[in-house]
This record gives structure tokens, sequence and C-alpha cells, in this order.
């Protein structure tokens, strides 16, 4: 893993600001490395053994970072846009430029979501062949049945090129409106909502509930999020490793 940085990029990276405005800040004595003031912005610091102060304030280079995020509904998953807002647009504390969600959730859609630029991890989480487990949550406007367990649980024929893997479909609640639970082993694009269209019904509303070991905190409220604990992260950090094993 690379350990030395521009100082630029450093200060940049960690979102004290722009690259322009970092270059400013260092120009002008406002950078301190180990105790000295540096007014280079290609200074070349090591994240491991340096120690940076910014106006007097400390800055610590993390290289991966994690948050698990209650996504609301009416937000997109998407990284930036112009006239919608995101989810990155939640994160109000992030100190990385780099972020991105872990695979998506449609702007209805609500639960679990996972922010982070540790581009291996969400490449293992969001693999086909990894087939990592996604539970949500449910409102469907049709009465549930136990045919339709069975359906789910074969697999089934969404269209000529695609048959859904086997899916568990747990009836919480059946009427006219039914609450449902589900677990699925991919992520296709409107999944959840088509596999109940398949089968004659409409999901009304859905939230995730969790991603392979990692569960929505249920203190967290649509749009709070908060970093993942490091028994959150080996958990994840063990399944993907697990399943690498497997494979």
């Amino acid at each position: 893993m690379k350990t030395s940085f521009r100082l630029d990029k450093y200060l940049a990276d960690m979102a004290v600001g722009t690259r322009t405005e970092v270059k400013n800040m260092i120009r002008k004595g406002l950078v301190t490395v180990n105790g000295e003031v540096i007014r280079r912005p290609e200074y070349k610091v090591d994240i491991e053994k340096d120690r940076l102060q910014c106006g007097g304030r400390d800055v610590v280079y993390q290289t991966h970072v994690y948050y698990m995020l209650n996504k609301p509904s009416g937000v997109i998953t998407a990284t930036n846009d112009k006239r919608q807002k995101t989810v990155l647009d939640l994160i109000t504390d992030k100190e990385r430029k780099d972020l991105f969600p872990v695979g998506r959730l449609d702007k209805d859609t609500e639960g679990l979501l996972l922010i982070t630029n540790d581009g291996e991890l969400a490449h293992q989480l969001l693999s086909p062949k990894k087939h990592v487990s996604k539970l949500y949550r449910a409102l469907v406007e049709g009465c549930v049945t136990d045919e339709d367990v069975k359906l789910f649980a074969e697999g089934l024929k969404m269209d000529e090129e695609w048959t859904a893997l086997p899916a568990e479909l747990k009836i919480l609640s059946a009427g006219p409106e039914s609450e449902v639970e589900v677990i699925i082993y991919e992520g296709k694009f409107h999944q959840i909502k088509r596999m109940f269209e398949a089968v004659g019904k409409k999901v009304v509303a859905l939230k995730r509930l969790s991603m392979g070991t990692l569960q929505l905190d249920g203190s967290l409220q649509p749009g709070e999020y908060r970093p993942l604990t490091t028994d959150e992260l080996e958990q994840l950090t063990a399944l993907t490793d697990h399943m690498d094993t497997k494979g």
C-alpha cells in the first residue's frame, strides 16, 4: 500500500479544501508537518509516520472509511446529481472525497446502505459470484400466499433472459396488504418489485434490513448514519474472505 503522498493531495483527500485551496493554505504557512511549517505543496508526507496539522488542528489520513446509512425515501443512490439529493449529500462530516455507495437502492426504497471508499470490499459484496444475502421488509398490495413462497424458493422466471435465483419469502401478515420479508442473493434492477409483479402483486414500500453480516442499526432514523464498528467491519471482511476460500 502506498504510504507517501504530496502534501496538497493528502490535505485534499481529507477534504480540508480543494487542491487550489490547500495549496494556498500551505503557502501561507498554515500547515505543519511534525511541528515544522511546510510551504511546498509537493512536499512528500508519510501517512504512517508524519503528524500533520492545518490551522492548529490535526489532520489524520484515513485510507478507507465505512459508514452505515439508513437511506430515506426520496433520495437517490448516486455520488452526485445537479437536480436531486443524493445519499452522499447526507454524509455531512465526510473526510474523504472518494466515497461511494455500495450497490444501489431505488429512490423510494429505504434502509441499509454502506458508504465507503474501499473498492475491493465493494467488489466482493456486489460480485454476482458471491451471492451475498440481502434481507428486505416489504409492504405488498395483495394477499401473499404459501404458493408465492414456493415460487420464490424455486426461482422465478422473470423473462426470456433471466430466472431469479431462489429467494426466501416469509409472510409476516397477509391480507389486502401483506407484510413480508424477503432474502435475495443477487441485486438486479428493481428486483424485488419485479418478483412480486411476476406473481401479480405490487410492492408499495420497501426497506433493506441487512447485507451479508451487516445489519441496519435500529437506532438510526431515516437519513442518519454512523461509522461501522470494528466488529461490523471484521465480520464483513471475514465473510468475503470466506467466500473467496469457498470459491
